[in-house]
């Protein structure tokens, strides 16, 4: 059994952002493409785990609030599948003009 000391310094505690940073809108992009869908509420038998800045996950966590507040409730599992159905969609059909191409091609 692990005591605090022998996991170094670093806290697990998470810092929960103000009712201000949460109720501030997520920015919307209406281009979307249900060609690929994602898979939805069901058993996932594969698993990734991905590195979020504070910044991202906060922004993950506003769009979550605000499609709460149109009436659609998601976890953070299914926003992220949503989201990446989405981009892949769009670079199947557009492939170097996709969002994607072009946001990875201007970071290289």
């Amino acid at each position: 059994m692990a005591t605090e000391g022998s996991r170094g310094s670093r806290s697990r505690r998470v810092r929960l952002p103000g009712i201000a940073e949460l109720l501030r809108p997520a920015s919307v992009d209406h281009a979307i493409d249900e060609q690929r869908p994602a898979s939805g509420r069901q058993a996932h038998t594969q698993k990734i785990t991905v590195y979020l800045s504070a910044e991202e996950l906060l922004d993950l966590e506003r769009a979550r609030l605000t499609l709460r507040g149109y009436g659609i409730s998601v976890d953070r599992g299914r926003l992220v599948r949503e989201a990446i159905a989405v981009l892949l969609a769009d670079l199947d059909a557009r492939g170097d003009a996709s969002q994607l191409a072009r946001r990875l091609d201007r970071k290289a």
